[in-house]
C-alpha cells in the first residue's frame, strides 16, 4: 500500500523550480478563526506546495506568520489576480456571514481544482444553490466533510451517515460530482464512479481541534502539484494518519497531540513514500 501510494508523488526533477510544484490558496479564517487557515496553509507548505497563499476574511488577520513566513498572505478578493493558482482550498474558519457566502459562490464557479472544508460544507448544506453549482463545476472538486457536515449536506442524522458511511461517501460523492473524504475512524474515500477507499492508517490523536485543517491543507497540496483528485484523497489521508501513528510511536500522544505535531511529522512520512517509490 504505501509504495503504491508513494508512487503517486510527484517526481522532484533536479532542475525543477517552486512552479513546479503548484500554488495554492487557502480560504478561510473568519472572525476568532485565523488558525484554521493557518495550520491548513502550514501543513500544505511541509507537503511540498511550491506557493502557498492564505486569505483570511477577518479583519484582524496577520499579514506574516511568524512562524512561517513563507507563507504570502493576501486579501481574499486580492486571489483573483492570481492567474497561476493550481488548487483553492476553502472553508477552514470561513465562517457563515455574507461575505463567506459570496467567497464560495465566486470560487465554486472558477474553473480551477477545489477542495472544499468545514464551513463551506455548511453553506452548501444551508444554500441548495450553492450546492447546484458545485454539480455543474467541470475542474476537479475534493470535499472533506466530517460525520455531522455530511448529515447536513444529506439531511439526515450523524448516527445515519456513521452506521452507513461507505454509503453516504459514495451517495455525496455522485450527489457533487466530487471526490468525498469522509473523516472519521477509517476514513472513507469514495469518487463518482463507485470506486471507494478505506484507510487504514490513524488514531484517536487525531480527535482533537485543528486536524482536519491539517489533513485539508495535505490534500490541496497534493492537488496542487497535479496529482487527481482520487489520489490526491487517498494519499492525503494515508500520510495524515500515518504522520499520527508515527508521533505515538514516539511516545506523542495520543492524549495530547496537536494538530501542529501532524503537520511537521507529515513531512517525514512523505519523504519516507518518496524515498521507498525512487
Amino acid at each position: 500500500m504505501q509504495s503504491m501510494l508513494g508512487n503517486t508523488l510527484p517526481a522532484r526533477k533536479v532542475d525543477a523550480h517552486k512552479g513546479t510544484f503548484g500554488s495554492l490558496a487557502i480560504i478561510g479564517g473568519g472572525a476568532s478563526m485565523v488558525g484554521a487557515v493557518l495550520l491548513s496553509a502550514r501543513a500544505a507548505l511541509l507537503s511540498g506546495t511550491g506557493r502557498v497563499y492564505a486569505a483570511c476574511l477577518s479583519s484582524n488577520s496577520p499579514s506574516v506568520d511568524m512562524l512561517h513566513p513563507e507563507i504570502m498572505f493576501r486579501k481574499p478578493a486580492d486571489l483573483t489576480n492570481l492567474a497561476q493558482l493550481d488548487c483553492v482550498v476553502i472553508g477552514p474558519g470561513l465562517g457563515q456571514s455574507q461575505a463567506a457566502i459570496e467567497m464560495l459562490e465566486f470560487w465554486l464557479s472558477q474553473n480551477v481544482v477545489l477542495l472544499i472544508d468545514a464551513d463551506a460544507l455548511n453553506l452548501m448544506a444551508k444554500h441548495s444553490y450553492l450546492t447546484a453549482i458545485c454539480k455543474k463545476r467541470h475542474a476537479e472538486t475534493v470535499i472533506t466533510p466530517h460525520a455531522g457536515e455530511a448529515a447536513r449536506l444529506l439531511d439526515v442524522t450523524s448516527e445515519d451517515i456513521q452506521q452507513n458511511r461507505t454509503e453516504s461517501a459514495l451517495k455525496l460523492a455522485h450527489i457533487l460530482h466530487a471526490t468525498c473524504v469522509l473523516k472519521g475512524a477509517n476514513t472513507v474515500v469514495a469518487y463518482d464512479d463507485g470506486n471507494y477507499f478505506i484507510n487504514s492508517t490513524g488514531n484517536v490523536g487525531l480527535a482533537s481541534g485543528g486536524t482536519g485543517d491539517v489533513l485539508s491543507g495535505i490534500i490541496g497540496s497534493f492537488l496542487a502539484q497535479g496529482v487527481s483528485g482520487l489520489n490526491a484523497a487517498k494519499l492525503g489521508v494515508f500520510v495524515h494518519g500515518a504522520a499520527a501513528d508515527a508521533l505515538v510511536a514516539k511516545g506523542v500522544g495520543p492524549v495530547g497531540l496537536v494538530a501542529s505535531e501532524v503537520a511537521i511529522e507529515a513531512r517525514n512520512i512523505i519523504n519516507q513514500l518518496s524515498s521507498q517509490s525512487a
